[in-house]
């Protein structure tokens, strides 16, 4: 007769897979990544304190550099609640961050809340990501490349690749 927890080959008691125990081993991080976690959440702000929206989606890796992450707020590319907001806006856990980015837009809502930029497995752990998938990637194929070591285009050649790139005439003026 099975109980909660059968005996395994060794001799060892395994989880069954709906109990607790089995969703809590599923979920619990390699030891480096709840060392990297536990060192974010030290540096990160105490309780009362908030961080600025352009540092911490620069420390959870949405964006590349901190000042890119400024100026994508200063733009009107970076919504918290719905709401455009400024490089120094405070974060609380719960808040919805929409960034555009890239063609992309991403929706994140906020899980923790950091200062130091992390490695991306820790980073994952900060935020619940919502966005839409990405285009597939035939989509976004770029137009007209060339093979390499093709050589310089031809005139025929650039006035093709204006063409599919949707640049017709803008290199010459009218009348001539």
């Amino acid at each position: 007769m099975a109980s909660e927890h059968d005996e395994g080959r060794d001799g060892e008691a395994t989880a069954v897979p709906d109990s607790p125990e089995a969703k809590a081993a599923d979920q619990a991080p390699d030891p480096k990544t709840a060392a990297a976690i536990a060192a974010a959440e030290a540096a990160g702000p105490q309780n009362g304190e908030s961080v600025r929206v352009d540092s911490w989606i620069w420390a959870v890796r949405l964006i590349k550099t901190r000042s890119l992450g400024a100026t994508a707020c200063r733009g009107g590319h970076v919504r918290v609640n719905g709401e455009r907001v400024k490089p120094a806006h405070s974060l609380r856990v719960g808040d919805e961050v929409r960034l555009r980015h890239e063609g992309r837009e991403r929706v994140v809502v906020v899980k923790r809340l950091i200062r130091k930029r992390v490695g991306a497995p820790v980073a994952a752990q900060c935020y619940i990501d919502n966005s839409p998938p990405p285009p597939p990637r035939e989509a976004v194929a770029p137009a007209g490349i060339r093979d390499r070591g093709a050589g310089r285009p031809t005139k025929r050649d650039r006035r093709e690749l204006e063409r599919l790139r949707g640049l017709e005439g803008m290199g010459r003026p009218e009348g001539h």
